[in-house]
């Protein structure tokens, strides 16, 4: 496997980024920017579980609403995440905050899109039960390791 991460690193991609004194900071802060655009869409459905926040519409409907959002913000996460991957992928592949990460964005990407979303178009009541809450809670929680990891990565 260090040898697919070798040849990733080697790509022109990783080496222009590694070689510029400023496509890295750029992509990096776009990175950023789409974490935070992920994370009011994620933010705004799971508060409205937990019963805090938006109480005029249902989950289902702040979840409608909040989709295309959560879509743009995991766009921007992958096609800034993978060039900035690229440009270190050796250092990824030592990384132990980056393979608690990969793993972790595989699980919540998978709960996002199969429980939560199956739960989120069922919750058609403006009360929301214990398993809405404990789905908000798993969400968030994941969400935020992914962010953590992701973050010590540069840290480690």
């Amino acid at each position: 496997m260090f040898e697919v991460f070798d040849w990733l690193e080697m790509t022109w991609i990783g080496q222009t980024i590694r070689e510029s004194l400023w496509l890295f900071p750029v992509i990096e802060a776009v990175h950023l920017l789409a974490l935070a655009v992920l994370g009011g869409a994620v933010l705004i459905v799971d508060l409205r579980l937990l019963g805090v926040g938006i109480q005029t519409s249902t989950p289902a409907e702040v979840a409608q609403r909040a989709q295309p959002i959560l879509i743009l913000g995991i766009v921007g996460l992958l096609s800034t995440g993978i060039p900035l991957f690229l440009s270190e992928a050796i250092k990824c592949y030592y990384n132990q905050s980056f393979w608690v990460k990969m793993i972790g964005l595989s699980l919540i990407l998978l709960f996002t899109f199969t429980w939560r979303k199956r739960y989120l178009s069922s919750a058609t009541s403006l009360t929301v039960e214990n398993l809405g809450k404990m789905t908000a809670a798993v969400s968030m929680g994941m969400w935020f390791l992914v962010a953590a990891a992701g973050r010590w990565i540069g840290f480690s």
